[in-house]
């Protein structure tokens, strides 16, 4: 009899273990929109995005009309002027609108999701690790553009309803206030983004520019780092104990439950075999 009980308890456990495999919690850094704005509450596919923003079609944050107003000049988004100095030249605006619709639609951002204190925004994203081509190429395209702000998002005029520069600056070339990629990419919006020496494909970092018909290589990243933020020993605390709960709950009730009945002789009780 003991063997017997021993035997289904065994089988039991086995089936329980395969089920927490089989059946994993959602990871609560993978596939998910940061609480701000304009994002939807949950990513999934959009019938059409516009113009630069279509490679998230398949599965966004943002919506068909959220992606049309990132290309605008003053979108009511967020009102902001890009024209604050002058006319922003094609070729640099264009880094700009792909900034934004990589920040309303990708949903593969979890990792690096901050709190914020703001009044439009919840959260926000912080030290996104961004391909150096990335950083060069809008560096190179801005560089005989001109601002009067190193970082974008405060301290400007809104008297008007709009971003002006602020009273007493001045307009200078991007190539002083940004001396260098690694000074754009990671100064112009408070740090949401961190320059990388690593090269696009690299599966280290998060990409601006991909060809959705190749697939969207930023979800292999986003798995990457979710991974190494709960490894890591040293970044635990980043971790919330909702998400810990998240993560660890099925493996914990399996075990739970395992324990439970191997301990209680849950045989004698006249269950019938599996």
């Amino acid at each position: 009899m003991g063997l017997a009980v021993e035997m289904r308890a065994g089988q039991v456990l086995l089936v329980l273990l395969a089920a927490s495999v089989v059946m994993p919690a959602k990871d609560p850094l993978l596939n998910v929109c940061m609480d701000a704005r304009h994002h939807k509450t949950k990513p999934g596919p959009e019938g059409m995005l516009y113009g630069q923003c279509a490679p998230w079609k398949d599965n966004a944050c943002c919506t068909a009309n959220t992606s049309s107003e990132a290309h605008r000049d003053q979108s009511y988004l967020y009102n902001f002027n890009w024209n604050h100095c002058g006319v922003m030249p094609p070729k640099c605006k264009r880094h700009f609108i792909q900034d934004m619709c990589l920040y309303e639609c990708s949903p593969n951002l979890g990792p690096w999701i901050d709190q914020a204190d703001s009044s439009w925004r919840r959260e926000r994203i912080l030290h996104v690790p961004l391909c150096k081509e990335d950083c060069e190429e809008w560096w190179e395209d801005c560089k005989d553009y001109v601002t009067c702000k190193e970082n974008w998002h405060k301290g400007w005029n809104w008297a008007t309803g709009t971003n002006r520069c602020p009273w007493g600056s001045m307009c200078r070339p991007f190539t002083q206030v940004f001396p260098s990629p690694k000074d754009l990419c990671e100064k112009i919006w408070s740090n949401s983004y961190k320059y990388t020496t690593e090269r696009r494909g690299s599966g280290r970092l998060i990409q601006m520019w991909f060809d959705p018909v190749q697939g969207n290589p930023n979800v292999v990243v986003a798995k990457y780092y979710a991974w190494k933020k709960r490894s890591s020993p040293a970044r635990m605390e980043d971790v919330t104990p909702e998400t810990g709960r998240a993560a660890c709950a099925v493996p914990r009730l399996t075990l739970l439950l395992a324990l439970v009945l191997l301990t209680a002789g849950w045989g004698s009780y006249g269950w019938g075999s599996l």
